[in-house]
């Protein structure tokens, strides 16, 4: 039999097949040729099954299928392996506040690449908006600027008051769609307003340090149509690079990478080599000064995650 992952628990895998969702376990070790990662098996994977003799409503795991991509980043433990967030997705979606807590743009730059290089289009939303004053707005309004010129759909929205729902269901409309984001951000809050009966928790952000509670420990995929499909993930603190090389990632930058190839030399690294398009498109205004800060912090591998 085979069914799509639903949640992934460790060591306990919901899988849904044929509209029943049943409880699936491992059969001794799974790998993926060519991937070293600490969760063989992803939510969003298809698999293999075989429902166990003495129970319909279980099964166990004999393969994983081919994926037609998946996102991953530095395992928090194992800085030489990966960890997969989620396989066989359509999209991304960013959730990010100005304040509590407040999203950095580096982070925001470290998601995006990181999406880029598996060929995620990543859709940013804005939340919270309800809880800006005026200043705050136009300081938002200038950050949206920076990423819609860089060729993202930015949304602003307030999970908590329903505002702006509607613009997120029409981009998610039959499509498996992966919600990621500090902790605190509204991703709960947003999931439930999307899939009523999803019933996540809803943490708060801790007064001490303006950083969000983590109130979701597993992934999760919930089922808004017989189409439509949206990824809840646990809260990300930060986000490491994995296996990106140097002379490749102005290509993970889509502004950069469209003019990229205008620099005198094909292995420029846009640092200080004469006729760089890059560092002109910059001195010009065409390339944002903090786009091209985190291009340099990535590029030197600089601790720029949150």
């Amino acid at each position: 039999m085979e069914g799509v992952v639903m949640k992934s628990t460790g060591s306990w895998y919901s899988v849904i097949a044929d509209g029943q969702v049943l409880q699936c376990r491992t059969k001794g070790k799974l790998r993926l040729k060519g991937f070293k990662t600490t969760n063989p098996i992803a939510v969003g994977d298809r698999v293999e099954f075989e429902l166990e003799s003495d129970n319909d409503r279980q099964g166990v795991i004999s393969a994983i299928k081919p994926r037609s991509n998946y996102i991953m980043r530095k395992s928090v433990k194992l800085a030489a392996e990966g960890h997969v967030i989620a396989a066989n997705i359509d999209q991304a979606m960013l959730i990010a506040t100005l304040i509590h807590p407040r999203t950095s743009q580096g982070f925001i730059d470290r998601f995006t690449v990181t999406a880029e290089s598996f060929r995620i289009p990543t859709i940013i939303i804005f939340n919270k908006c309800d809880a800006l004053n005026d200043e705050l707005l136009d300081l938002q309004g200038e950050v949206i600027a920076i990423y819609e010129e860089a060729g993202f759909q930015c949304l602003e929205i307030s999970a908590l008051q329903g505002e702006g729902l509607e613009e997120i269901l029409l981009p998610a409309k039959d499509k498996v769609t992966l919600i990621a984001g500090h902790s605190g951000v509204g991703k709960s809050t947003l999931l439930n307003r999307l899939v009523p009966d999803a019933n996540q928790k809803i943490g708060d952000v801790s007064e001490w340090s303006s950083k969000g509670v983590h109130t979701t420990t597993f992934a999760e995929m919930f089922q808004v149509d017989d189409n439509t499909f949206i990824i809840d993930t646990p809260g990300i603190k930060e986000f490491g690079l994995l296996d990106i090389e140097g002379f490749e990632l102005a290509d993970y930058f889509p502004e950069m990478r469209a003019i990229r190839g205008n620099c005198k030399f094909n292995n420029c690294t846009h640092l200080h080599e004469p006729n760089c398009a890059i560092i002109a498109a910059v001195e010009e205004g065409i390339v944002s000064p903090d786009r091209y800060e985190s291009y340099l912090s990535m590029l030197m591998d600089e601790d720029n995650r949150r």
